[in-house]
């Protein structure tokens, strides 16, 4: 396996409950490298949604420290970590959270537009991917026109679009049918190896997880390998 492009070294976090703070990550030590998939387990409750945010730069650790690529997320303002995230990180959740008023293409294209990329430039990226992901008949469906597994994969396209160098994946195929999260699973897993993308995807289901690279398993707020 080639260099590690996502570390991260004694992250911890904790939230307040009601009868004071609660510790949800209690140093964590995690690298994952280019190409490589890893899949996180966990029970329901114990972490794993704010590990993935910490790691995305969408919150900040109490403690510890994280770096992509060799840089820094936490050693930075506020106004380079977001463009960090926003062009080195590609994030995908169970629920697809597609603008409605978008056609697919149109998601999958607006991150590029955020960046400044011209239309036609952004829309054309996002019809090759969507093409890859096998929705070329899609292109320009509103979300509510297409099913579960196909707004999924407008979510993956849309989070790989631009070339992200890691991409964090919150129960991706968790409303997903066994066929169609398999299908999901591979498609993901082929564009890792050929794009060199470091993929670390948060799940329960076993079965899916024993075919990524590795394991971690999260438990009493430390990552443990489990295979």
């Amino acid at each position: 396996m080639s260099e590690p492009v996502l570390e991260a070294r004694d992250l911890w976090k904790s939230y307040q409950g009601p009868t004071g703070p609660v510790a949800v990550l209690r140093g964590v030590d995690l690298s994952v490298a280019r190409g490589e998939m890893v899949a996180l387990l966990g029970a329901s409750g114990v972490g794993k949604s704010t590990l993935l945010n910490v790691l995305g730069s969408l919150d900040s650790p109490d403690r510890g420290e994280a770096w992509l690529a060799g840089t820094s997320l936490f050693g930075v303002d506020a106004a380079s970590r977001a463009r960090m995230r926003n062009q080195t990180i590609g994030f995908v959740f169970q629920f697809h959270h597609l603008l409605p008023e978008f056609t697919a293409v149109e998601n999958v294209a607006m991150k590029l537009r955020l960046r400044g990329i011209a239309d036609t430039d952004a829309l054309e990226a996002g019809r090759v991917l969507l093409d890859r992901f096998g929705l070329a008949d899609r292109l320009h469906h509103a979300p509510d026109a297409l099913s579960g597994g196909e707004q999924q994969r407008v979510a993956v396209a849309r989070a790989l679009v631009g070339e992200p160098q890691v991409l964090l994946a919150d129960e991706p195929t968790g409303n997903l049918d066994p066929r169609t999260a398999s299908g999901l699973f591979e498609e993901l897993h082929v564009v890792a190896r050929e794009r060199g993308i470091a993929i670390l995807w948060a799940t329960h289901n076993e079965t899916l997880a024993t075919r990524s690279d590795r394991i971690l398993r999260l438990q009493e707020g430390r990552l443990v390998q489990a295979s």
